[in-house]
């Protein structure tokens, strides 16, 4: 089971890094039962110290002057992130959201309502609301 990070995230990731100068934080990808289509994913910025080694999975993908390297999955924490060396971006998913996302990609889009972290490419959704936070499953 895989996520992609896109180079878009990836980037953004590395600059709220850089900005918080935290090299351990990453974005936690949480799916639940709600919105106007059944399944909603939230989304929230987490210290790579508080992710459960049991529970959760790590994706990484290297940013290092706006060329990344292919995702990979991970138990292990990079504290990578200094200035002039490779940043690891890290998405972190527990197994039951992992199930419902994996294969698609986490992406940062900038549009005029605003910027935002944002799962695109769900390949078991059979549709999705407006806002792209809510999505339903194929039977």
């Amino acid at each position: 089971m895989e996520i992609e990070i896109t180079p878009r995230a990836a980037s953004r990731l590395a600059q709220i890094s850089s900005a918080d100068h935290n090299p351990a934080l990453c974005l936690r990808v949480t799916v639940e039962s709600g919105g106007c289509h059944g399944f909603q994913y939230l989304m929230s910025l987490t210290d790579m110290s508080k992710i459960s080694r049991d529970e959760d999975t790590v994706f990484e993908s290297e940013y290092t002057n706006n060329s990344p390297v292919p995702t990979t999955a991970s138990s292990e924490g990079s504290e990578d992130g200094n200035a002039g060396e490779a940043y690891r971006a890290k998405v972190v998913m527990d197994e039951p959201s992992l199930e419902l996302l994996k294969g698609a990609k986490v992406d940062y889009t900038m549009e005029l309502i605003g910027s935002q972290f944002k799962v695109v490419g769900i390949p078991g959704a059979a549709s999705s609301c407006g806002c792209g936070t809510s999505f339903d499953i194929k039977a």
